[in-house]
């Protein structure tokens, strides 16, 4: 117990920097993924055949493959056939790659939230702001729109909690996320090895975390009960 309670300010400060870099994961793939999953909604919606068959065929590729493969894919791809390393080396050159990958990924999930979001408000409404001398513009924005996020807000709950577990997936590029951290202790990391209790706190870092998410979705869901 003693060399434990001695070991815990080093294991605390490893696990709080993984912290911090899972959490900059977590955030630079929301606002990157918010927007460029619009995009693709919009093209998968798209009346041109050529855009919306490309988009979904994206859609279909990234959703049916694991992340996992991804990340290597986008991190070790461009060195070993090209011979250019885009990512350079180093812990910037991984989060860059990893942050990229997970972009991607989550746009693909969140395209397809969006796009049954849309498709989901009646198509009355459309055709009333049509005869309201509304253009589709302004229907999306100023009819659509808030009615879409109402309709979303639980399924984009899902995928942005699990989004929170899936940074981990981070580790296989060698980024120091809070897993990553937590398991160098099992190979000898500053003067510990073949500890396995700090992964063990690694998982209070995730329920924590999940749990503030979890009460801040259902507080932004029950403001938007006014749609009911």
């Amino acid at each position: 117990m003693q060399t434990i309670l001695q070991q815990m300010p080093i294991v605390i400060g490893a696990l709080n920097t993984g912290f911090v870099q899972t959490l900059r994961l977590f955030f630079v793939t929301l606002l990157g993924a918010f927007p460029l999953g619009l995009v693709i909604a919009m093209g998968s919606m798209s009346r041109l055949h050529v855009l919306r068959g490309i988009t979904r065929t994206l859609v279909w590729i990234i959703r049916g493959s694991p992340l996992m493969i991804q990340l290597l894919i986008i991190y070790y791809f461009p060195g070993l056939v090209f011979h250019a390393p885009i990512w350079g080396g180093g812990e910037s050159g991984r989060f860059q790659a990893a942050a990229v990958a997970f972009i991607i990924n989550y746009a693909c999930y969140f395209s397809e939230i969006y796009r049954g979001g849309i498709q989901g408000i009646p198509v009355g409404q459309e055709e009333a702001g049509l005869v309201l001398g509304m253009t589709h513009s302004q229907i999306f924005f100023k009819v659509k729109l808030l009615q879409m996020i109402k309709a979303i807000v639980p399924p984009m709950s899902n995928e942005i909690i699990t989004l929170v577990k899936d940074t981990s997936l981070a580790r296989i590029i060698a980024l120091q996320e809070i897993i990553w951290a937590g398991q160098s202790f099992m190979k000898g990391s500053q003067g510990i090895s073949g500890a396995i209790w700090p992964l063990f706190f690694t998982a209070v870092y995730y329920l924590v975390s999940i749990g503030i998410l979890t009460i801040l979705l259902q507080r932004l869901e029950k403001r938007l009960s006014y749609f009911r």
